[in-house]
């Protein structure tokens, strides 16, 4: 099918990241895709080859004069242009409508997925744009995987990838990346880290402003650490199998780290009326479900003193007991199809 997915960019690394890992997942497995976006550099570091099936559009006021095709696929609720809607309500045969909403482990997910809205009025008149939820749930539509990525990820040799990017870990020595907003907390967390040998690896952006609070040699105490250039997607993914430990914020990373396996802590987007709260703790109850006590208490103050909605705490959970719980989430995520999938049938469904 013919595929039109419309992204607008607010957050260079979230909404462009899971729009690109869409298209390119769809691409390959023999979709065509027209990526329609307002700003397409991030792409030039995250996908500089681009992917077989995938053509980047400008999206500008007047879209180039093409006909909608089966699929029309807006991310984030993002508005495709009252034009390109127009034609969607002319053309002899409709698309399926898609609003791919952001990814929220709270109940409502559950009851919105799937549901239809009818347009009533305006360009897109007589239209029905669909809802469809990622999630954590059998009742939601997944998260996104590549068939092959656990294959994948199981073949990895971290420590030649490491090598590759001229890096070695030292015996006993963790290896931590760091991807994260600007955040008040990051000197807790230098001191945190440093009490035990620990290779910090800092993403770009505000990740690497923890370089300054460090002395010119980059360590502190038994942690030393090394600024990574821009990584395209799936050296990031490969970053993430390569650690102990992972930083993540926003969505695209959130999601990517889950399939790493290992333990990590998400930066999640602040909203100014603190709905963030709720959507980081209805998380954390599906990650922790059945885990020890200790293990959920030391979580929460974790992940909430990392978010700013506590004080930071004094040390990491134990780290056997936080990597199984990872793992057994992990292992109850892939037991379920995954959203490219279950999009490609829900598409062929309403179509």
């Amino acid at each position: 099918m013919q595929w039109d997915l419309f992204c607008r960019v607010i957050d260079n690394y979230g909404d462009i990241g899971v729009c690109w890992r869409l298209a390119a997942d769809l691409g390959a497995r023999g979709e065509a895709v027209r990526l329609w976006i307002d700003d397409a550099s991030a792409l030039a570091w995250m996908a500089p080859h681009g992917a077989t099936g995938v053509e980047v559009l400008p999206w500008t006021a007047t879209p180039a004069p093409l006909e909608p095709g089966e699929v029309v696929v807006e991310a984030f609720g993002c508005d495709p242009p009252v034009e390109f809607v127009r034609r969607m309500a002319l053309a002899t045969r409709r698309p399926v409508w898609i609003n791919l909403e952001y990814l929220s482990a709270e109940d409502y997910v559950e009851r919105s997925h799937g549901l239809p809205s009818p347009q009533l009025s305006g360009p897109g008149a007589g239209l029905t744009k669909w809802f469809f939820y990622p999630g954590f749930s059998e009742r939601t539509g997944g998260l996104l995987r590549e068939p092959g990525l656990l294959g994948e990820r199981e073949a990895f040799d971290r420590e030649a990838w490491l090598s590759a990017q001229g890096l070695q870990r030292r015996d006993e020595e963790r290896v931590v990346s760091l991807f994260c907003y600007d955040n008040p907390a990051l000197p807790d967390l230098l001191r945190t880290l440093a009490t035990q040998p620990t290779l910090l690896l800092l993403t770009p952006g505000a990740a690497q402003q923890a370089a300054p609070l460090l002395p010119e040699d980059g360590r502190l105490g038994a942690l030393r650490s090394h600024a990574l250039p821009w990584l395209p997607q799936p050296d990031y993914d490969r970053l993430l199998w390569s650690c102990d430990l992972n930083f993540v914020r926003g969505e695209d990373s959130f999601a990517r780290a889950h399939w790493a396996g290992v333990p990590f802590v998400w930066h999640i987007y602040p909203q100014h009326d603190g709905a963030h709260a709720a959507k980081l703790d209805a998380y954390l109850d599906r990650l922790l479900e059945g885990a020890p006590e200790s293990l959920v208490r030391e979580l929460h103050a974790l992940w909430h003193g990392w978010n700013g909605l506590d004080l930071w705490p004094p040390h990491l959970p134990l780290y056997r007991d936080w990597a199984q719980a990872c793992t057994r989430w992990r292992d109850r995520l892939l037991a379920q199809d995954d959203l490219t999938t279950q999009l490609l049938r829900f598409v062929r469904q309403k179509g």
